[in-house]
């Protein structure tokens, strides 16, 4: 028999489990994909006992890290424990002792990219990352090799499957982001702490790591205009929907402009007859646009251990077989480039067209007033929503722009709040017509 691949997995978590099951369910395609079986030498988690539905030897199982990375045997280190700082350790030690990496990081690479990166090619490593973005969908080796021909000029994504989750109950069900986000909770597809969800935070994670290999260098987080969908209120979604045919998604935005790089993730309204807004519940899609190609789309389950799982062992499987060849860390899977210098655009810079909410008293000349001052500051208006006479006297306006740079738009409503008329802090929700 030829030499068995070795694999060691660190984090026996859901995702890990989801693994072990397709390794073993799946072991005879796997060997003909790769050429010889591959051998599941280590499994570690600080929980060995928990009962996981699945049975392996009380000699595989360490509570170790160590055991696993300084192991001479093992020749391939998944780490699924998730987080940074321990994950970067596990990462590094392993990249040290020569072993290549399978992880599902995005917060690791993300934070970390150069370092990772820069230290694998010098150990001639491989680091394979398909399930950090997208869950299933092969979007990593998309826009990594497939799409390796084209300069990205354009990313739209919805990256993140529990917000997806909560504003598609939100649009459909006209249920409000608590209600939304406890049924996501009971569905699964929420952690018990959601903020990295619901602040946009993971989606931007995600967005650095497509980005940062679009580029082929480092694309810091703080480079990245984060909102996430906290303040998204259900009569914003209804209103958008019914009077001027517009669907939210919590969006990751890359786009090329002249010689400047935005990025941004935010609530976006876009026309409700975009791909995009088929995208529902806790799917995931990313849309991308190359110089080349033209715009492509990846849509699939972004979430969920089994999709996870499945993008884990693709990777091992590719992976496996450059070890089982001798060829693996020969080139680097991706390139990065340390001193490559980027220009971003600034979100007071951008430009796009605006939805705008006032909550006003209903007095004649209201309209006029806040027309004069959005005029003033060159914002234009393309459309107007005024609701009928209210008992509480204070009633919304909703208007459309034309496409206007973001900073005039600020100060104009800056300076619209503090009108006397004007009872809430306005809303205002980006649009985006076209990919």
């Amino acid at each position: 028999m030829k030499r068995a691949v070795n694999i060691g997995i660190i984090g026996f978590g859901r995702v890990g489990t989801g693994v072990i099951k397709i390794l073993r369910s799946h072991s005879h395609l796997i060997e003909r994909k790769i050429g010889t079986r591959l051998n599941i030498k280590r499994v570690c988690d600080l929980d060995i006992r928990s009962d996981r539905g699945i049975k392996i030897r009380k000699s595989v199982l360490t509570t170790r890290w160590g055991e696993v990375v300084n192991d001479p045997d093992i020749d391939i280190v998944i780490e699924l424990i998730g987080g940074t700082d321990s994950a970067r350790r596990v990462v590094l030690s392993a990249i040290k002792k020569g072993k290549h990496i399978v992880t599902a990081n995005k917060a690791l690479l993300s934070k970390y990219w150069g370092e990772i990166f820069s230290f694998a090619t010098e150990q001639n490593v491989l680091i394979y990352f398909e399930a950090s973005v997208g869950g299933g969908i092969p979007v990593i080796q998309a826009l990594n090799e497939g799409l390796a021909a084209n300069k990205i000029t354009r990313i739209l994504g919805i990256l993140n499957g529990t917000t997806n989750y909560i504003l598609t109950r939100m649009t459909h069900q006209g249920l409000s982001l608590r209600e939304a986000l406890q049924d996501a909770r009971a569905a699964g597809f929420s952690e018990a702490n959601p903020r990295l969800d619901i602040e946009g935070e993971d989606a931007v994670h995600k967005l650095a790591i497509l980005s940062s290999i679009a580029f082929a260098t480092h694309v810091p987080l703080d480079k990245i205009h984060c909102e996430g969908i906290r303040d998204i209120m259900v009569e914003d979604i209804q209103m958008a929907r019914e009077e001027f045919g517009y669907i939210i998604k919590l969006l990751s935005i890359m786009k090329v402009y002249k010689s400047e790089i935005e990025l941004r993730v935010h609530p976006t309204l876009i026309p409700a007859e975009h791909l995009l807004t088929s995208v529902n519940d806790e799917n995931n899609a990313v849309y991308i646009t190359g110089d080349a190609v033209g715009k492509t789309m990846f849509y699939g389950k972004g979430a969920g251990q089994m999709s996870a799982a499945s993008a884990v062992v693709s990777d091992i499987i590719y992976l496996a077989r450059n070890v089982f060849h001798g060829i693996a860390g020969t080139f680097p899977y991706v390139l990065y480039e340390k001193n490559k210098e980027l220009k971003f655009r600034s979100i007071e810079d951008i430009l796009t067209k605006y939805y705008i909410r006032f909550t006003t008293v209903d007095r004649p000349g209201v309209l006029a007033q806040i027309s004069g001052v959005l005029g003033k500051n060159d914002v234009s208006i393309a459309a107007v929503y005024q609701k009928g006479h209210a008992l509480s006297r204070e009633v919304p306006i909703v208007m459309i722009t034309h496409q206007a740079r973001e900073g005039n738009l600020r100060h104009a409503l800056k300076e619209i709040d503090r009108f006397p008329v004007v009872k809430k802090k306005s809303v205002f929700i980006r649009i985006e017509e076209s990919a």
